[in-house]
């Protein structure tokens, strides 16, 4: 389980929890009704804002490479021995290892490892 689905199962819990105490400490007056539906909503509001701001799963993706080859460029054109990726991509997740010689001939580029694009 991850942390998001953990806050999210807390919140419920703890609001679950206050709605069974309240409905047992036989509440009778209006006001009293309101202050229930009110500490209902801030402990859900406080939890649903904690599990938003954390950073959902799908992110954690890793790409690698490893033990690539020979990569060569000629004539301006491009060559990744490694992993070639988007920049939005460059948040720790990107790992090349043993990656292959790169070279690059008549204007061209190579890269042998990590390139973000």
């Amino acid at each position: 389980m991850n942390l998001r689905r953990a806050v999210l199962l807390i919140t419920s819990l703890a609001v679950a929890g206050l709605l069974a105490w309240f409905a047992v400490a036989k509440w009778d007056s209006a006001s009293k009704v309101a202050t229930i539906v009110s500490t209902l909503a801030a402990v859900a509001t406080v939890g649903v804002a904690a599990w938003a701001a954390l950073p959902a799963s799908a992110r954690a993706q890793v790409i690698s490479a490893s033990r690539t080859g020979k990569a060569v460029a000629h004539r301006n054109s491009q060559a990744t021995t490694g992993v070639r990726a988007p920049a939005r991509t460059a948040d720790g997740t990107v790992r090349a290892e043993q990656t292959g010689d790169a070279e690059a001939f008549d204007g061209s580029d190579a890269t042998s490892g990590v390139k973000l694009d």
